[in-house]
């Protein structure tokens, strides 16, 4: 029989030791520090235990990252050393992982934050970053976390899913896709709205991959989470100051070398900043077909939140709205019910008086639809009722 796996002073002692070095350890020499330390009493299994313990500890995220490899994981929440919870798409769950003290949490949050390039210290107790692997960390330090070390992580996976898989998971209700299988093919300006853990990003990758295959995609992300089945994708990321606060690029920059790169959609993964000035004038100036994400609850709030984002940039109400206006054309809404992630309304953007309202052409509960022979002529095709 095995022996139990390695106790935790034996992974500190072995921490201890690889922090001393030079580079990121390789398994080899935390197995052979692991056995030099336990004098070679211990079976292989507790070896493995102990390799893997002491690899997370200095290279990847501590007793956290068990958590992050776990199938469905959104979110990994520290909030103190006995407080860890996760969010599996189901709602925020606790579960049974320990840090030692609260010194450890601090530790790890600022190894993490260097391995991002970013400082995090009594100077600095707050940091916004994008992790190496993709994962999206924010750690806030005390006294500014009055309980200690707060730590997220939230793990940005690939929206992988085609058409068909969200048919099949029933994403996409009643003629759902056949209604934006055609707003693809007619090349309409979009916007794919709904609130947090909706699938945005998951719906906007599987509509792509119904571009034609002649098409040039520009993808404009702060992270690489689109995954469209598309042959001819082009992916422009952003990227964060290095620790002196200077070589910044934003989501702004990228849309600007975009529309200089002969884009055939010009795609902004989530819209929500001063880059939405630039979208908007793009989607006026002859690129057909463009779209993004926005952050909204209602598919009726997307003006005012384009008004708050051109606003920031210093566009003005009145410009925001003819923009928007002559820009757009549909929005596709997200909700997230007991049936699971869905498309649950279809938007027209329209005109009244000088601003712009989004109104309802269809909605999957059947409800009532003014917008309808709207949405029919821009899709030229029937909207059931």
């Amino acid at each position: 029989m095995s022996r139990p796996p390695a106790p935790e002073p034996l992974v500190e002692r072995v921490r201890a030791r690889l922090a001393s070095g030079q580079g990121a350890p390789t398994p080899a020499a935390v197995a052979a520090l692991v056995r030099e330390e336990s004098g070679g009493l211990l079976g292989d299994r507790a070896v493995l235990a102990a390799v893997r313990a002491a690899t997370d500890e200095l290279a990847g995220a501590g007793v956290l990252e068990p958590l992050l490899r776990r199938p469905g994981v959104t979110d990994v929440l520290v909030n103190a050393p006995d407080s860890v919870w996760i969010d599996r798409g189901a709602g925020l769950e606790r579960v049974d992982v320990r840090f030692p003290d609260e010194a450890a949490v601090r530790r790890l949050a600022v190894r993490l934050a260097a391995a991002a390039g970013r400082r995090l210290d009594d100077a600095a107790p707050w940091v916004d970053a994008g992790l190496p692997d993709g994962t999206r960390l924010h750690a806030v330090l005390p006294p500014v976390s009055a309980s200690g070390t707060s730590l997220s992580l939230r793990v940005l996976r690939r929206a992988a899913l085609s058409f068909p898989d969200l048919a099949a998971r029933g994403a996409l209700p009643g003629a759902a896709a056949e209604l934006l299988g055609t707003l693809v093919r007619r090349r309409l300006a979009f916007l794919v709205t709904g609130g947090t853990g909706t699938g945005k990003t998951t719906v906007l990758s599987a509509l792509l991959g119904l571009v034609g295959p002649g098409e040039r995609l520009l993808l404009c992300e702060d992270a690489p989470e689109l995954a469209p089945q598309h042959p001819h994708v082009v992916r422009l990321l952003t990227r964060p100051p290095n620790v002196e606060g200077a070589g910044a690029v934003v989501l702004r920059d990228l849309v600007r070398q975009a529309l200089r790169m002969r884009p055939d959609r010009l795609v902004v993964g989530e819209v929500r900043g001063a880059e939405v000035v630039d979208l908007l004038a793009a989607l006026n100036t002859g690129h057909d077909g463009g779209c993004g994400t926005v952050h909204v609850n209602r598919a009726a709030d997307l003006p005012a939140r384009l008004e708050a984002l051109g606003g920031a940039a210093g566009l003005g109400r009145a410009a925001v709205h003819s923009q928007a206006a002559a820009a757009l054309a549909v929005v596709v809404h997200l909700r997230r019910g007991t049936a699971g992630r869905h498309v649950a309304e279809l938007g027209v953007v329209r005109r009244t008086g000088d601003l712009v309202e989004v109104a309802a052409g269809w909605r999957a509960d059947g409800g009532s639809c003014p917008a309808r022979a709207e949405l029919a002529a821009l899709l030229d095709c029937p909207v059931p009722g």
